[in-house]
């Protein structure tokens, strides 16, 4: 896809030139991929759920439901005064899946899949990298997949979609790796930001999901805020008047935590939720595996694990009357979570339970076997859910009064089960709040997320996390600076090693002898008072060796390089290195802090390698103290 940028490349380099990178160029950048990001965003839900009320209302005859705060403006085209047709269900989500895996092999296999996944890897592995292709190709085969009835969200799609607007954008300005990474990471949170209608989670989102252990990708921060509020702001824009700034889940949730003895069965739902987090985790990864040993094209692939799919949802549907158990299952599942926390038609503790199974088992056919839709709105509704199910059975066994609002458990679960999952708690408490617009859980959210994040540290859903920055192939460069502006020149020169001193005045006649006798490379020039005035190597000194005749005319002065580089105990590795590589020297003249005039050593080069070497293998076991498994991940979608 080619557009004339090269009015934003000039201006770009003006802005740098200018050294306005942070205030200006990143704003610029900013505010462009969240106004793309929001807009294709608006088309993405529109197209999605257009789908979803031709196919699954129209034809199939169910309503998927929705949360509160959606809005479908294709709602009111169709009448579903008949009765669902199942059977029609199993026909059409097997027909979604083989359309969505045939556009996935010819167009882009790499939009196969969650999406997510896919897009952490780009970051750590590709320099930024993403293909244009995959944001229209996302978009059809997610709102085909989703519309059909397959069971998947559109949080992860949306996501892939903005990181691949944001790496397009990187590419087509030629700018720098760090730069593409960076804006890979913003279109990811403005994706999210504006499909949730939660900009603060959004960013934090983008900087959080990269790496497995509590760490942040800090320099994504402030440009995934802003494209996320722009985001946010044009797909608001395109909403209703009344649901404009209400959460996604509505205002009527209204909940309380009263007490801290109400965090005791806040606990006991958080193991709970672990167990269902890991049986989640293990079904999808070995689902996916299943998958991958098949010998079948991908959309062969993608249309079994569809068919999977709709019979998982067609059993249900006999066992369990009510179509809460079938479109909990099937879809996005946002109606019936919408019914779990509010409690406008309770459901049973079995009825939960079957959604909970089912949702799993479902989500893995659908989207482990290559099929394209996101796991973290299935995650919500499980997890939602799941706490619902556990409030309703403790609280018989409680004190009367300590569980009062089951439903409050329900957007509890939600952030736990998310946080550990995902392994992104900070992120996942503040969406969780936006999303439900409830912020007198935090506390019982905070402990939930945490328990459960660290709890499922060896389960989780995107294998493509690395531990840290520390373990990113695209912070090698930063890690080495990292190490060596820890380390102290102070700590490395050989402070008795004998060095020989060369007077100013002295001729090159003794200075020949003096070479040829010691082993000494570097030779530092000092004049009468022993300050530091010049320095030359023996390399400089090999020049006169056949012209004898000079030897008695010439003197040290002559040889020696005037104001040499020098480094004092003070300065770090990194500022060394720069010296070395610069000039392309082997060896640094130490002088005092105090007075640069003054030689105290020399730093060489191979002993400040050496250093760094031993500072990695320190902090190699150290690692693996705290973690022992230390594993590059493989790409898995």
């Amino acid at each position: 896809m080619r557009l004339p940028l090269s009015w934003l490349r000039k201006l770009l380099e003006r802005m740098e030139s200018r050294d306005f990178q942070l205030s200006s160029k990143w704003f610029l950048l900013s505010m462009i991929l969240g106004v793309v990001v929001g807009l294709v965003t608006v088309v993405f839900d529109h197209l999605s759920l257009f789908v979803e009320t031709i196919v699954l209302r129209g034809l199939v005859g169910f309503n998927p439901g929705e949360a509160e705060g959606e809005f479908d403006p294709f709602a009111s085209l169709l009448d579903l005064s008949r009765g669902p047709e199942p059977w029609i269900l199993l026909l059409v989500v097997t027909l979604g899946g083989l359309l969505s895996g045939y556009l996935l092999q010819r167009f882009a296999t790499d939009a196969s899949g969650s999406g997510t996944g896919a897009t952490i890897h780009a970051f750590h592995f590709r320099q930024g990298y993403l293909r244009w292709q995959i944001v229209w190709v996302k978009i059809l085969t997610t709102s085909i997949t989703v519309g059909t009835g397959g069971s998947g969200g559109r949080e992860g799609p949306i996501a892939q979609i903005g990181a691949a607007l944001g790496a397009w954008l990187g590419q087509r300005l030629h700018l720098t790796r760090r730069d593409r990474r960076i804006l890979l990471a913003a279109g990811m949170g403005a994706g999210v930001g504006a499909i949730f209608r939660a900009p603060l989670a959004g960013a934090l989102f983008a900087a959080e999901i990269l790496y497995k252990d509590a760490d942040f990708e800090a320099e994504v921060i402030v440009p995934a805020a802003m494209s996320s509020i722009i985001a946010y702001g044009v797909y608001s824009m395109f909403l209703p008047q009344e649901i404009r700034y209400m959460p996604l889940f509505g205002q009527e949730l209204r909940f309380n935590f009263l007490s801290p003895f109400e965090l005791i069965p806040y606990t006991i739902m958080a193991i709970v939720i672990v167990f269902v987090g890991i049986l989640f985790t293990k079904t999808y990864h070995n689902t996916h595996n299943l998958f991958e040993k098949i010998k079948l094209p991908l959309f062969a692939r993608v249309g079994l694990g569809a068919f999977s799919s709709g019979v998982i949802t067609l059993l249900f549907f006999f066992s369990i009357p009510g179509q809460d158990s079938v479109m909990g299952i099937a879809g996005r599942g946002y109606g019936t979570l919408q019914n779990a926390l509010t409690g406008a038609q309770p459901l049973a503790i079995g009825v939960l339970a079957a959604i909970v199974l089912g949702k799993i088992v479902a989500t893995s056919f659908t989207v482990g076997s290559g099929g394209s839709g996101g796991v973290f709105g299935p995650s919500m509704v499980i997890g939602g859910c799941t706490g619902v199910a556990v409030a309703q059975f403790l609280q018989p066994l409680f004190p009367e009064g300590l569980i009062h609002q089951p439903q409050a458990y329900g957007v509890v679960g939600m952030a736990g089960f998310i946080a550990g999952c995902i392994n992104a708690p900070i992120s996942t408490i503040i969406m969780v709040s936006e999303l439900t617009g409830e912020y007198k859980l935090l506390i019982p959210t905070m402990w939930v997320s945490t328990l459960c994040f660290l709890m499922m540290r060896k389960h989780n859903l995107y294998l493509q996390q690395v531990h840290s920055r520390l373990e990113s192939p695209a912070h090698r460069g930063d890690f080495i600076v990292d190490v060596l502006e820890g380390i102290r020149v102070e700590e490395v020169y050989r402070k008795n090693r004998p060095l020989r001193m060369i007077p100013e005045s002295m001729p090159l006649e003794q200075i020949v002898h003096i070479v040829a006798d010691t082993h000494q490379h570097y030779y530092p020039v000092v004049d009468e008072k022993g300050r530091l005035v010049g320095i030359f190597s023996s390399d400089d000194v090999r020049a006169y060796l056949y012209n004898e005749h000079i030897w008695s005319l010439a003197n040290a002065g002559d040889v020696m390089t005037v104001n040499p580089i020098t480094i004092t105990a003070d300065d770090n590795l990194n500022t060394a290195l720069m010296h070395f590589t610069m000039k392309n020297l082997d060896e640094l003249p130490v002088v005092s802090s105090t007075d640069r005039g003054i030689i105290i050593g020399m730093l060489r080069r191979k002993e400040t390698i050496a250093c760094y070497n031993r500072r990695l293998v320190e902090l190699k076991h150290s690692y693996d103290d705290e973690d022992s498994v230390l594993v590059t991940p493989k790409n898995k979608p």
